[in-house]
This record gives C-alpha cells, structure tokens and sequence, in this order.
C-alpha cells in the first residue's frame, strides 16, 4: 500500500493515482480507474503495469489479473493506433452492426482483437458502446461515429489512415 519508489509512468500518471488512491473509501476502489489511465499511457496492461497498480493499491497482482480478465474494455496485448470497436449489441446488430464489423474485417485484413501489420488499426466487437438510438455505432479509440453504413465506414477508415479522424485533429 505504497507508491514506488521508481515508476513506469510519467510524472502526471503517477500523480493522477496518488490522488485517485485518497478519493475512494477504498482505496481498490480506484483500481479500474488507474487501468485505464495506465492503459491509455502505456497502451495495454502489460506485467509491469500490473506489478506497480497492485503495489500502489496495496492488492496483490492476481486480484489485478482478476479484473483485468473481466473488462474487455481492457487490453493485455498492444492494440493499434486506431483501437476500432464495433458495436453488435442489440440496437446494432438490428441495424448493422454485424455488417459493420464484417465490413472492416474485410477492409483491414484483421479480426477481432487483432492488429493490422502496419500497427495503424486494431479492431475488436464490443457489447454496448451507449449509442443505442443511432445504431450501428463505433467507437475510434474515445470518439464516437454513428447511423454508419459500408460507405460512411470507409469514409471513417479513410480519414484516419490518412490522419484526418476525429481524434488527429
């Protein structure tokens, strides 16, 4: 239950989990929320971010592990640049999420949880992404798209290869 002496994160990461550690009653409370944060920093949960989360929370690793086997929002692999999720939950899958996801399988050359060769683009089917009402919906990393069809997707696609999605902007 002890900030490490040395760190795998920057200097604002470290901070943000010193004070996310104080803001719960419990301290394993913040262990979601420091995944995240690591995840977005170090681009998946790799052992060391593991080993230092646990120490920090004062848990051990497997009650980490356990965690991280549960969320699939969650990364223990690299994803690409671009982590594209495609949504299939009910809303999408009767408005084309299923579509969706065969669709850029067949534009990047990849399946879910896999990454393209170049390290630009990873894919994964998600559950729920919260856009029920303009189904099929996606997410590109933390930005949305929706009411998407074969053709909006590769306007989507298109914009990010060639660094003018939402999030290079």
């Amino acid at each position: 239950m002890s900030t490490p002496a040395t760190t795998i994160f920057s200097p604002e990461t470290a901070a943000r989990f010193d004070r996310l550690v104080t803001l719960y009653p419990v301290r394993r409370s913040a262990l979601i929320p420091m995944l995240l944060y690591a995840q977005d920093e170090v681009g998946y949960i790799s052992d060391e971010v593991v080993k230092e989360v646990a120490q920090r929370i004062g848990i051990t690793e497997l009650d980490v592990r356990n965690v991280l086997s549960y969320y699939s929002m969650l990364r223990t692999k690299p994803a690409g640049k671009y982590n594209i999720q495609v949504c299939t939950n009910i809303s999408c899958m009767l408005r084309g999420g299923y579509e969706i996801l065969e669709h850029c399988k067949q534009r990047l050359g990849i399946g879910h949880k896999e990454v393209t060769p170049d390290g630009q683009f990873s894919l994964e089917e998600v559950e729920c992404i919260g856009a029920c009402c303009w189904a099929p919906a996606i997410q590109v990393n933390y930005d949305f798209y929706d009411e998407l069809t074969p053709e909006k997707m590769d306007a989507v696609l298109e914009e990010y290869k060639t660094g003018r999605g939402k999030e290079t902007r």
